[in-house]
């Protein structure tokens, strides 16, 4: 299978995708003797080396913990550690790095906003709006909230084409009672990316604040969120070609220092009595513990890779991947595309006559194509189309048109398997 060296768009950006996939030392091998198509990077991306190097000579060189220590080893780390802060706010354009919060992953930071926010800013009576085509990470730490606060749940609905229905939006936020929008910014079923703008729009005029699940969106396109107008915003590493073991929450700094701490213990502290505690400063009064210091230098070197990438080059080589990738399953009998939004990123879901997720993903894995096949953790979702699970192959820097030709090719022959 030939990988094709450049796409080109008619745009001054151009990514050479051969050249990129030499950065990728897992695509070398080979799955049961035939090439890896690795097509299930919306679960979690594979590592540059550079990513790979950095944490490694952070092991060998420089490794200690951080912002305790006076030796020069400490120092050096904290400092590596804090530049991954840095990385972070420029990357989506913060206005200080003391606005970034590191968790674990999205989901913990999601759960930081219910437990933080939702328990210490929101009252009972008021009412948190999610949509149709959130994670199980941006739906259960609402319900828990419900169940213990008092705090209404709404949820606004998918249409047929894979998209909210902004007029239900406007409806279910118009009586003043939404504290909290907490949306996905990019869908990692459908691909659809959500008008976040607009929503910003009308939750500000009806007193609300916003949150978003860029999980997905901010490895497919730019994301600014002085431009967007939001309040909070979180991501995930892994899925930005870094580590796992680390997530982000950015918030607006006011916000921030008004939210009560997630979690208790060294570091989050400003002093610590019997009778009382006080709180360190943010972003530190929402870190308690050792952090995860390898994990940030490796998010700093993944944010360094993709920045000099650029995303220019990076969506339009997305786009023409989704546009390659319908155009092909679609003519497949048997195949139904789940979504048809307008404006949507590089995540493509099916569902094949006859049969079983699993199954297509099972015979597509002895052609050594990795995808995803279940619910994706969004569960309702899959309900709101008919479905119990479907097939999902998801795109990166490092895909080619030749593995989407050849995905289509073997779903094909799978459909025949099944006929």
């Amino acid at each position: 299978m030939n990988v094709e060296a450049k796409i080109s768009l008619g745009r001054p950006a151009v990514l050479d995708v051969a050249r990129i996939r030499e950065d990728f030392p897992i695509l070398r091998q080979k799955i049961r003797g035939k090439p890896l198509v690795f097509l299930d990077s919306a679960a979690s991306a594979q590592k540059p080396r550079a990513v790979i190097e950095a944490m490694r000579e952070a092991m060998e060189t420089q490794y200690a913990n951080v912002h305790r220590g006076l030796h020069w080893m400490s120092e050096r780390t904290t400092d590596a550690y804090e530049a991954a802060r840095e990385a972070v706010a420029a990357l989506i354009n913060a206005n200080d790095a003391h606005e970034v919060v590191f968790t674990r992953n999205i989901t913990e930071s999601l759960n930081l906003m219910a437990h933080s926010y939702g328990r210490g800013i929101l009252k009972p009576g008021q009412a948190v709006l999610i949509s149709g085509m959130e994670h199980h990470s941006n739906i259960v730490p609402w319900q828990l909230l419900r169940d213990e606060r008092g705090i209404e749940l709404r949820v606004v609905p998918v249409t047929d084409s894979g998209e909210l229905d902004m007029d239900a939006f406007e409806t279910l936020i118009a009586d003043g009672k939404v504290g909290l929008v907490s949306m996905t910014h990019m869908s990692n079923v459908l691909g659809t990316y959500t008008p976040v703008e607009r929503i910003v729009r009308m939750a500000h005029a009806h007193g609300a604040k916003v949150l978003f699940d860029g999980a997905q969106a901010v490895v497919h396109r730019r994301v600014d969120v002085q431009a967007l107008g939001c309040d909070f915003y979180a991501f995930t590493g892994h899925k930005l070609y870094g580590p796992t073991g680390i997530g982000v929450l950015w918030g607006r700094r006011e916000l921030l220092d008004a939210m009560p701490p997630f979690l208790g213990g060294g570091e989050m502290i400003s002093s610590v009595a019997f009778e009382r505690s006080t709180w360190a400063d943010v972003p530190h009064k929402f870190e308690a513990g050792t952090p995860p210091i390898l994990e940030g230098i490796g998010l700093k070197a993944a944010i360094d890779y993709v920045q000099q990438i650029g995303y220019d080059a990076i969506a339009a080589h997305e786009t023409a991947l989704v546009d390659h990738a319908l155009a092909r399953l679609g003519t497949i009998e048997g195949v139904h595309i789940l979504g048809r939004a307008q404006d949507r990123g590089g995540v493509v879901s099916f569902a094949l006559d006859r049969a079983h997720a699993h199954d297509v993903a099972t015979l597509l894995d002895r052609q050594g194509i990795a995808v995803r096949a279940g619910n994706h953790c969004a569960e309702p979702l899959m309900h709101r189309f008919g479905l119990d699970s479907t097939t999902r192959a998801s795109f990166a820097i490092y895909t080619s048109h030749d593995e989407i030709d050849f995905l289509a090719d073997s779903l094909a022959r799978v459909r025949e398997f099944f006929k």
